[in-house]
């Protein structure tokens, strides 16, 4: 326990938050030492904090029933007790960026699972197995904050990552148009059936901001860094809709793709089955062993069969096939709360401190 870092959770008390407290739990790394939410969840003990509204299927874990809730906006108080913390808020954009600033002037790592600070010049968003170079801003943002060990880090969208990943182990072969279509869970906006009964039996076909996250956010994954600043790819050209799906917990993507270059059948089987990125590398807790798995069975992958792989960690594809209008087509799935939020963020921080950008606190 004395060689694990100390982490906090910033708003430890939602969906996503109660996440990173189930991963966190036993974790060989960190161990959550802080949890903060609003001001009315502050000086109850956490398990008091979220009775009655506690979302996961495993239980509380008991190594965090007794911390006693912090006020999230005491920046200083929650920051002295932890190494880095992890930031999960259900607030305006321009308060969620106020905050995580707030907190990596303290000297304090965030690891962010907002979106507020997505575009941010000098923030990395990152997908560990994909764009581990764009850490290297990191040096930039810390002069423009005024801090040598602060910074904020954050997740990109949890939909990109039924699809990215299946192109990025093609970006060879340059993709020059997409189209894609995601079929995003209900816990993607923090919710269960007991919150949302609207949606059993039922489809919506809308997600408030979500297609042009979608459009938009992949091209700053594939970016470069350019004088302390990542520059978004201009291609490929990348048309959504995002549709959401009476399922818990899972997003997956039909994709139609066109390339400069295509490839054939076999190399694109080759290249997803051979896929390694640096958490591979390194080994990394949360890392999946195989990150990109492809089902031959005409009807996998299937959202509740196969949103679990690799422990929540892996992205799975299938129904390969040439197309008459693109080049190829396939399907994607990825679960939303394990490899698209909590998890991925996990996953960064592990990277982080790997690659020596976390550290203890003197």
């Amino acid at each position: 326990m004395a060689n694990k870092l100390k982490v906090g959770i910033v708003g430890g008390t939602g969906m996503v938050g109660q996440r990173f407290v189930e991963l966190l739990n036993n974790h060989p790394w960190f161990e959550v030492t802080a949890i903060a939410a609003s001001a009315g969840s502050a000086g109850k003990t956490y398990e008091q904090s979220v009775q009655g509204r506690w979302k996961l299927e495993t239980p509380i874990p008991d190594a965090v029933k007794q911390i006693v809730v912090q006020d999230a906006s005491k920046v200083e108080e929650v920051a002295s007790g932890v190494d880095f913390i992890f930031c999960a808020v259900d607030m305006k954009k321009d308060e969620i960026k106020a905050l995580e600033e707030a907190y990596a002037k303290t000297g304090t790592p965030v690891v962010s699972n907002n979106s507020a600070h997505r575009w941010t010049a000098d923030v990395p968003m990152v997908i560990p197995e994909i764009n581990p170079s764009h850490l290297e801003v990191i040096e930039a943002q810390r002069k423009r904050l005024g801090t040598t060990t602060g910074f904020i880090a954050v997740k990109p969208n949890c939909s990109i990552q039924s699809y990215v990943p299946a192109l990025n182990a093609l970006l060879d072969f340059k993709p020059k148009t997409v189209v894609a279509s995601t079929y995003q869970a209900i816990s993607g906006a923090g919710k269960n059936f007991t919150d949302w009964p609207e949606m059993l039996d039922n489809v919506i076909p809308y997600i408030g901001g979500e297609e042009e996250k979608s459009e938009q956010e992949p091209l700053r994954i594939w970016g470069s860094v350019e004088d302390g600043q990542i520059v978004k790819a201009s291609e490929p050209q990348i048309t959504t809709q995002c549709i959401r799906v009476p399922v818990t917990d899972g997003h997956l993507a039909t994709v139609f793709v066109k390339f400069e270059n295509a490839p054939t059948k076999e190399e694109i089987l080759n290249r997803w089955a051979n896929y390694k990125g640096r958490p591979q590398e390194l080994e990394l807790p949360s890392a999946p062993k195989q990150f990109i798995t492809y089902f031959e069975e005409e009807n996998r992958p299937q959202t509740k069969l196969d949103r679990n792989i690799e422990n929540g960690m892996g992205v799975s594809v299938g129904r390969l096939r040439e197309d008459s209008l693109y080049d190829f087509k396939f399907v994607g799935l990825s679960h939303n709360t394990l490899r698209g939020a909590a998890g991925g963020a996990v996953l960064i921080a592990e990277l982080l401190k790997a690659e020596g950008y976390i550290q203890p606190k003197a």
